[in-house]
């Protein structure tokens, strides 16, 4: 039976790498799955991809001119100018139909095909037409302004790695060669447990001594940005039955918010444990330390703390790198990273790992005043996070420090 922590506090927590280290080893990338190739934006590649055809698949012309014999044109200058008989035009998917023979030309927009005999394009600026004549003012050699079959893509060609992130480019690739639903590693499925009697639904105002659920939104939009796919929830009350239920969900990975430390109604912990395996329950860590991360068949849990930074840090340490590894994608923390100088000395301890939450003022690291893990406001005035290892027993003033940036885009801010 395992042992019930509710009112009794924890025995010993475990270091931050440690927990790090099971997870590592005991993620892998999903299955993968066929996606429709508009939706693949930002999904991470199953296996390599191979080219059927050549791009582009016929000579083009790279110019609006005039296709000729490039022979024709020798000599060809404004003081001189050449005149060769235009034949007709081609257009890109109406090619000319006939042949370009010795000193005859035919229109050529750009992107159209190559009429056969010519093999090479006149720019339109220095060409005039009068009178079914083309006057050529500028010599070209074989093959200029042509795009050649396969100068692209050729067949055989292997345009994309397995585990690639697709980008919008990588996509427009996978359309040029006809590719319509590649392999993609499958989304991890995400459901929310979101427990608390005090809870309302995001969205309403609180009232009296019920407060509004802001954990699920914040989690949410971590899942998105790593790629996991939430399914539907409902916030629960603090009874056990239905806990249970929710933890049963059809996902790779339950999220766990509230109801996960060692209060009276923390009934989650005991029932992890009860329906799999708890692994680890209590973190030496700030905030977050009573963190917890188990397994219910398939499914790995996270048990995050209800305080809203305490949630946000455990899921960045935890779940994230989780959610991310699955989905095929670097466990890394996917933030932008700056080296900055401190302002002020952090605090802390050895043997445990803290999260910072810091500000950028006139180039330099400042430490939010504020420590309470409820206080959600300090990581909205923050620019990121400083992580303090659990061998340190802090950071001098000027000490030089990376901050993980809680934005995507560069501010002005950051600058020294």
């Amino acid at each position: 039976m395992p042992r019930d922590v509710r009112m009794r506090g924890f025995a010993e927590r475990a270091d931050v790498e440690d927990v790090e280290r099971f997870l590592s080893q005991r993620t892998s990338p999903l299955t993968s799955e066929s996606v429709v190739l508009h939706e693949c934006a930002g999904r991470v590649l199953a296996v390599d991809v191979c080219a059927e055809v050549d791009v582009p698949g016929f000579d083009r012309s790279a110019m609006d001119g005039y296709a000729v014999r490039g022979e024709d044109t020798f000599g060809a200058s404004a003081y001189d100018p050449l005149t060769l008989k235009l034949l007709g035009t081609a257009l890109p998917g109406e090619p000319f139909e006939g042949r370009v023979e010795a000193g005859t030309a035919v229109r050529v927009m750009t992107g159209a095909p190559i009429p056969q005999g010519a093999d090479a394009v006149v720019m339109a600026e220095v060409c005039g037409e009068r009178d079914g004549q083309v006057e050529v003012r500028e010599a070209v050699a074989p093959r200029r302004h042509v795009g050649a079959v396969g100068e692209d893509i050729r067949r055989g060609d292997v345009v994309l790695l397995a585990g690639r992130r697709l980008r919008a480019q990588d996509l427009g690739l996978l359309a040029s060669i006809g590719v319509a639903t590649p392999l993609c590693i499958r989304r991890p499925r995400v459901a929310l447990v979101v427990t608390g009697d005090e809870l309302l639904p995001a969205g309403s105002r609180p009232d009296g001594v019920r407060i509004v659920d802001s954990n699920s939104v914040i989690l949410r939009a971590l899942v998105d940005r790593d790629g996991g796919d939430c399914l539907p929830f409902e916030i629960l009350p603090d009874r056990p039955e239905r806990i249970r239920e929710a933890l049963m969900a059809d996902a790779d990975v339950v999220l766990v918010s509230g109801g996960s430390s060692v209060g009276q109604e923390d009934h989650a912990p005991r029932l992890v444990a009860e329906l799999g395996s708890l692994d680890f329950h209590g973190v030496s860590m700030r905030p977050s330390s009573p963190a917890g991360v188990g397994r219910i068949g398939d499914a790995a849990v996270f048990l995050l703390p209800g305080n809203p930074v305490s949630c946000l840090c455990a899921y960045e340490f935890f779940a994230g790198p989780t959610i991310r590894s699955m989905g095929g994608r670097p466990r890394t923390w996917p933030h932008r990273r700056v080296r900055l100088s401190l302002a002020r000395k952090i605090s802390s301890a050895v043997g445990r790992t803290d999260y910072v939450r810091v500000a950028i003022e006139q180039g330099r690291v400042v430490p939010i005043a504020t420590s309470g893990a409820s206080i959600l406001s300090s990581t909205v005035r923050a620019s990121g996070c400083v992580i303090v290892e659990r061998s340190l027993e802090g950071m001098p003033e000027g000490a030089e420090v990376e901050v993980l940036l809680y934005d995507e885009e560069p501010t002005e801010e950051i600058s020294p």
